[in-house]
Formats: structure tokens, sequence, C-alpha cells
């Protein structure tokens, strides 16, 4: 019988792409087993929680395997591609929907066999794949559980019930040691994360997963379970005796019901997941104050359709947006303490000698903040250009996690929705974030005279810990004065 040598295999694991994110969905797949592929070929298209990244291959092969379906979440160091770098053919490829989910463990280890050993090559020519436990290769093995003796295990058990025949509290007794699987539950990272967030005790959940494992689905059960009764004696054990005066307890109450037929869930997740955990966390981290002023905008306006008929701005993407960015950077430079960030571990105001201004923007996936770098030390071309640019990338969905990192303040613009104005939350670690209004003609003193102007009013949240009243309203009365009179961009520059 001739033996089969196995062709060398090499494992893609998804990568951290965004700085310590521990888990990324699997969007689109470019390539299909059997497919030959370069070193530097993009081969699929992951969500993050902050951005849509494209992954390139390191190397140059034939695919053998993929193992996860699109639309499948992966923890970060998980195998998701095989490919053959020998350059020979593949085998017959799995179909991705056969893979096993994100929640795949390895096989459990035979007792005769030592933890750290080495995965050996099955007879099918396939070498087994650990997967799922995070980025570093000692990281992909896992001890095999410690269980008790079947003896040893049922003179437990047998004791527990002797207890409980012998008159003791009807109360579930307490765990037996090594029997009732005192160590650790085990659970991945992210889904010790659900359910610290959830409130879930995961030595409380019992794990469908192999080998013990707690999964996502196991912590939402516990959250969606009603509260067990009280235990129920064994047969021919005598009732435990209530107190008259007992309070009796209020039966727990009944399991929420949904109208599945008239709803729609639709999971949480990627950028809005994380969008959601930011805001909830710099909500109730930074003390919010939030100043509003009205503003008559007329003669920016005017300027706005000036600079779309300069030549030094043609291809350029000139709106209103640009002037109140270039307004908010000069507020900034007379006032240079709104730039600045909270040091928590230091106890210190951090402030900033650069402006990275964030513009808040719409997706498909989510509402994202990236930021132009450096903005203060733009000209005014430069900034449009960059505007652009920006406006353009995040509608493609193609932001890069780095564009969306050490923003100092932000804009965001919910005029372009109809609405007058708002009390936006702080981009998390950022000083201030001001929300601009619709831009409409109303009713306006001007020159003494009652005349339609364009008139639009400012909302300006900050942290009060780094801005106090005095500072945030100077800040924001500045804005407003630009804007009024946009021939300050010179005189106050």
């Amino acid at each position: 019988m001739t033996t089969m040598t196995q062709a060398p295999v090499r494992e893609f694991k998804m990568p951290d792409v965004g700085e310590g994110l521990t888990e990324a969905e699997i969007l689109k797949w470019y390539v299909q087993p059997g497919d030959t592929v370069t070193d530097g070929q993009v081969v699929c298209e992951v969500e993050t929680a902050k951005a849509a990244v494209e992954l390139p291959i390191p190397y140059d092969g034939v695919v053998r395997a993929l193992h996860f379906p699109e639309g499948t979440t992966v923890d970060v160091g998980t195998s998701i591609i095989a490919v053959d770098v020998s350059g020979g053919a593949a085998p017959e490829a799995e179909a991705p929907a056969a893979a096993p989910a994100a929640e795949a463990v390895p096989a459990a280890v035979p007792a005769e066999q030592p933890a750290e050993a080495e995965p050996t090559t099955t007879g099918s020519g396939r070498q087994p794949v650990l997967v799922g436990y995070g980025v570093a290769t000692s990281a992909t093995r896992r001890r095999p559980r410690k269980t008790a003796p079947d003896g040893f295990a049922q003179q437990a058990v047998a004791g527990v019930r002797t207890e409980l025949n012998g008159h003791a509290p009807a109360a579930p007794a307490p765990a037996a040691g090594p029997v009732a699987g005192a160590q650790r539950p085990l659970a991945k990272p992210p889904v010790r994360k659900l359910a610290k967030d959830l409130g879930v005790d995961l030595a409380t959940v019992t794990p469908t997963g192999p080998d013990g494992i707690v999964t996502r689905e196991d912590v939402h059960a516990a959250v969606a379970a009603p509260e067990a009764g009280p235990t129920a004696p064994e047969p021919g054990a005598p009732a435990p005796e209530v107190p008259s005066a007992a309070p009796v307890s209020t039966p727990a109450p009944a399991p929420a019901s949904y109208d599945t037929a008239r709803e729609t869930r639709i999971p949480v997740k990627g950028v809005r997941k994380a969008t959601a955990a930011a805001m909830v966390g710099s909500a109730f981290t930074a003390p919010h104050v939030t100043e509003f002023v009205t503003v008559d905008v007329t003669r920016t306006m005017k300027l706005v359709e000036e600079l779309k008929q300069d030549k030094e701005f043609a291809g350029l993407r000139v709106n209103p947006l640009l002037l109140i960015a270039k307004a908010l950077l000069v507020a900034i430079r007379r006032n240079p303490g709104v730039n600045a960030s909270w040091d928590e571990a230091a106890q210190e105001i951090v402030v900033k000698h650069y402006v990275n201004l964030g513009i808040a923007a719409a997706t498909p996936r989510g509402l994202i903040v990236p930021n132009i770098k450096d903005a203060h030390a733009k000209t005014l071309p430069q900034l449009a250009e960059s505007l652009g640019e920006l406006v353009s990338t995040a509608r493609d969905g193609k932001t890069s996690p780095s564009a969306m990192q050490a923003g100092t303040v932000t804009i965001t613009n919910v005029g372009v929705f109809g609405v007058d104005t708002g009390t936006p939350i702080l981009n998390p670690g950022e000083s201030a974030i001001l929300a601009v209004g619709a831009i409409k003609l109303q009713p306006w003193v001007h020159k003494g005279k009652v005349k339609p102007r364009q008139v639009t009013t400012l909302a300006l949240s900050f942290d009060h810990r780094l801005i106090d009243g005095e500072l945030g309203s100077r800040f924001l009365a500045d804005v407003a004065a630009i804007l009024e009179q946009p021939k300050r961009l010179i005189s106050w520059a």
C-alpha cells in the first residue's frame, strides 16, 4: 500500500486589522477552492467593529478550502482559508457552508495523549486545524478537562442524595468539588465580554458547545430564560416546613412574547455594535454640556457660491460644511484649550497642538467618524479636497481603521436631514462636537428691518472636565461670528 504524503498547506488566520479587535465578519469571498492566488492578492472582505477591510493573502498557491461561509463572525487568530503552497492541484474542496461555525473548537485530546502534542495527520491527508483561541500559537491548544473517575463520581452523587433523604434543605446542594466542574467555565473572549455586558455569570450557564464550550446562544438563552422556581423534592422525601408568617413569593413574570410574523430582528454587529458601545461609554464617562446659538449665515452662503466659480476650487467639493469646518479651525486657534483630551490614568488634561477634524458620516453599515489629519495646517482648497475624499470613501465603505483614530474634535451635519439642531454625544476621547442644523430662510432683523435671511442653529457639546462654561461659550460664539461675517476668516487667521 502506497503512503500518500500531505502537500504543504498554509493556514491564513484572521488578522487583527483594527488594533485590539477580537472578531470580524466575513462579508465576501473573492476566491473559491481550486483558484490560484498570489502574494498580496485580496481574497476576502471582512467587517470589523470599525470598518470594512479587504484582506490580502501573504503567499502564492492554490486555494484548498474556505473554512467559513460569508456572513460568519470569526475570532481573530482563527484560520479562515487553507492554501496549498506547493502549487499542485487542489483536492475536492469542502463547501464553506459545511464548515464549522464561529464557535468551532478542536476535538478533545485523548487521555493518553499529552496536551501539548502537535496535531497529527489524519488518514485523509488533512491536518487538523486548531482554531478560535487567539493569535499566539500557545493559545491554540487547551488542556483536556480533568474529570473524576466514574467510581468517585458515583460516590459523590450518592452522598448528595443521602443528605437530601436525611432532611437536608430543599435548596440545591453546593458543588461537590471536582465533580461539579468548579473550574473556570470554558468560553471565548467575545463570549465572556457578551456575558459581562449582559450581567450573566458564566458559571450558571449551561454550555451546549463542543467539549463544554459556552456559546453566544447559551448566554442569550440564559438571559431570556425565566427565573427557575424552587427545586422540587425527590419522591419520598419530606417536604420542608414553611413558617406560617413567611411571605408568599410572587410568581416570576411570564417571558416576553414576540409577534415574529410582523417583526424584523436586525443583528447588532460590526460598526453599529461598536458605535452603540462607544456612545454608551462616552455618555456615562464624560460630563456633557450642550450650548446653542442661532446665527445669520447669509454672507457665508454667498461666499460659498462665489468659491464655486473660483478656478482654484475647480473640481473640488465646495459647500457650507467647508466654511463651517474652516470657521471651527480658526475658533480653535483663538481658543486652544478646547482642543484637548482627558488622561484618566495620569489625571491630566492633554492640550493638543494639532487638529484631527472628525466628520460624522452616515453609511449603510452605520455611523462612522473618520477624521482629517492635521486639518489645522491645510489651506481652504486642501481642506475641500480632504473633505471630498473623506465623504466618498465613507460612502463606499472603504474607510480604514486608521482614518477613524486619534480624532480631536468633530462636526456632525444634521441639517442635511432637515433637522434644526440636536444634542450630539462626544466621540470617545474627544473634547467637543459641533452639530450644524438646517440652513433655511427665516424672518430676521437685519439693519433694523425684518428680512428673509439664511439662518441656522449651531449646537456645541463639550466635556465639562476639560472645557468650562466660559471657554465653551467663547468658542461657540467665535464660530458663529465667523459664519455671520466670513471676512473674519482673514482678519482672525
